[in-house]
């Protein structure tokens, strides 16, 4: 069994449900406290194990890669104010070199076709897939409880969560077979189905660690739910193919990509640090809460 090294990051939306804010930035960069999104993901990766990334990219995004880049000016100016603890978030963020790089996908075609994009980064290798979009807050990283599991498993994971029957039609849906309460048996894979037509109520989250595989079948570019080229639909022809299991992972994940999900996660991030949680807690009594 090959260890998981490899990241595949799909940041190439428009963002447009944060316009104008997105007009000249991308999504993946908004803070959440003060970190952008896109950092969240790859430090919950690193702490997989996880050593090389490839962002999916697409125009306008450049700031993506420059964020984990070596800031010369900026740090040279920090070490002369004696900024010590704005200099080490700087170097918490900054990448080995050689680790990050990033592929275009030149049309929207789905996230099907924005990881077959990266295949010739993926190669022969297992690899991960994380959606900046989904935060989750948790003792153990996300990525990390789904690379534990994929070592025990030793195939397919995704990470699930039980959401409301009438919101199926939002997700990708599992139909399950054995469930130990943790580990659950894929059985099947339905995109978005109509909750009177859904195997499940349980959805998969932007957190995948996937075979090789799936690119020969995302290849052939078939189109699916919305026209577009699905994920879902890759991974649905690797069941009974290969070991495929969800994980009811431990933590809070927020949609950063919907507005109430984005500023909740806001408060829950600044709660759970020492250093902000009494001042948080102070000014929202002021509204309340």
């Amino acid at each position: 069994m090959k260890q998981l090294r490899k990241a595949v990051l799909p940041v190439a939306g428009l963002g447009t449900r944060f316009l104008p804010a997105t007009k000249a930035i991308a999504k993946e960069m908004l803070p959440v406290v003060d970190k952008p999104l896109i950092q969240y993901s790859i430090e919950e990766a690193r702490a997989a194990g996880i050593e090389q990334f490839c962002l999916v990219t697409g125009r306008g995004k450049t700031a993506l890669i420059e964020h984990f880049d070596i800031a010369f000016e900026l740090e040279a100016t920090l070490r002369e104010r004696n900024k010590k603890e704005a200099l080490a978030s700087l170097k918490q963020a900054a990448a080995v070199p050689g680790t990050i790089l990033s592929v275009r996908q030149q049309e929207p075609h789905g996230l099907g076709h924005a990881i077959w994009c990266a295949r010739a980064f993926i190669g022969d290798d297992p690899f991960a897939i994380l959606l900046p979009d989904d935060l989750v807050l948790a003792e153990t990283p996300c990525m990390k409880q789904l690379a534990e599991a994929y070592e025990q498993t030793r195939g397919n994971i995704v990470a699930v969560s039980e959401v409301p029957r009438e919101h199926t039609n939002r997700y990708g849906i599992l139909k399950i077979g054995r469930d130990d309460g943790r580990l659950v048996e894929v059985k099947g894979l339905v995109e978005k189905p109509a909750p009177e037509q859904a195997p499940s109520n349980l959805s998969i989250i932007g957190r995948y660690v996937l075979m090789p595989e799936v690119i020969d079948h995302l290849a052939q570019m078939e189109r699916g739910s919305g026209g577009e080229v699905q994920l879902t639909d890759g991974m649905a022809r690797l069941i009974g193919v290969q070991p495929f299991h969800g994980l009811r992972f431990e933590g809070r994940r927020f949609d950063c990509g919907d507005k109430l999900g984005f500023l909740e996660a806001q408060i829950a991030f600044a709660l759970n640090r020492p250093d902000m949680a009494p001042g948080v807690r102070g000014f929202l009594k002021k509204y309340g809460v």
